[in-house]
Formats: structure tokens, C-alpha cells, sequence
């Protein structure tokens, strides 16, 4: 999870150009978390499954998903190069990045969705750290501050 600082702006502050464009950014990927579909759901915020599978033993009703974008998670070749084995996980971050770079709607409509309100990204694997949630975070954060040097 990504601590915040400072007090969250306005939707009116944020979208009537009342901030800068490097706070705008700043406060885009303080909104994005992480959580494993099978907790609880805490606080608020646009639950977005990014699997492409639907986690196993879990019904719709129960999963409290507001948006499944399985298209954004990794080819079904990639994840089974990867099978969660912690040592390809340097591999695994560049191959899902170089998917994501044809995949720019995709990418965009969830950064749409975090300038309006907060996005926790769902996953169904057990490995906290090494799982396409995390790595699709990292790639966002990545993304927004690439943007940010090129303006």
C-alpha cells in the first residue's frame, strides 16, 4: 500500500486545474493499491479485478469486484512462463510491461478511474510481492512519472 501525504484534494480542485500537474500525478498513484480478492474489502475505492482468470472458489456475488478488466492481466504464455516463481520475477515485470505497452486504453481507463476516486487493483495469488497486481502498479507509477519529467 502507498501512504499518502497531505490532505486528498477535491475532484474540483483536481479537475479545474486548481493543482499542478506533478501534485496532480503524485496524488493519481498515491490512489492505487493492491489487495488480494479474497480479503475483506477495507476502506473505499473502485475494486478493479486485473486477472485474466476469475479466482477459483469465489462467487461474483461474493467478490465485491466493481470492474474486471481481464485483459489487462498478463498473456496466458507469460503466466505460465512465470508460475509465480519468485526468481523470474525480474522477467516477468518486463515481459507484462512490454504487454502493457500495447495495451494503452486499457492502462488509461484505470488512470481515468483513479483521478476520480481511489482504485485497489484485485488479484487472486497467494505471493503478495510478486504477483501482476503489483507488477501493473509499478509499471502505472513508472508511466505517470516518465509523463511528469516530459513536462
Amino acid at each position: 500500500m502507498i501512504s499518502r501525504v497531505g490532505r486528498k484534494p477535491s475532484i474540483s480542485q483536481f479537475f479545474l486545474g486548481e493543482m499542478s500537474k506533478s501534485s496532480q500525478r503524485r496524488w493519481i498513484i498515491q490512489m492505487i493499491e493492491t489487495s488480494r480478492i479474497y480479503n475483506p474489502p477495507k476502506g473505499n475505492g473502485v475494486r478493479i479485478l486485473v486477472d485474466r482468470l476469475w479466482p477459483r472458489g469465489l462467487s461474483k456475488e461474493n467478490a465485491k469486484v466493481d470492474l474486471w478488466i481481464k485483459e489487462i492481466g498478463p498473456s496466458n504464455e507469460l503466466r505460465s512462463w512465470f508460475g509465480h516463481d519468485p526468481k523470474r520475477w525480474p522477467g516477468f515485470k518486463a515481459r507484462y510491461f512490454q504487454e502493457l505497452e500495447g495495451k494503452k486504453e486499457l492502462v488509461d481507463q484505470i488512470i481515468e478511474i483513479a483521478r476520480a476516486k481511489d482504485v485497489i487493483l484485485l488479484y487472486g495469488a497467494k505471493d503478495i510481492a510478486h504477483n501482476n497486481a503489483i507488477a501493473l502498479r509499478e509499471y502505472l507509477e513508472a508511466k505517470e512519472n516518465t509523463n511528469a519529467k516530459s513536462t
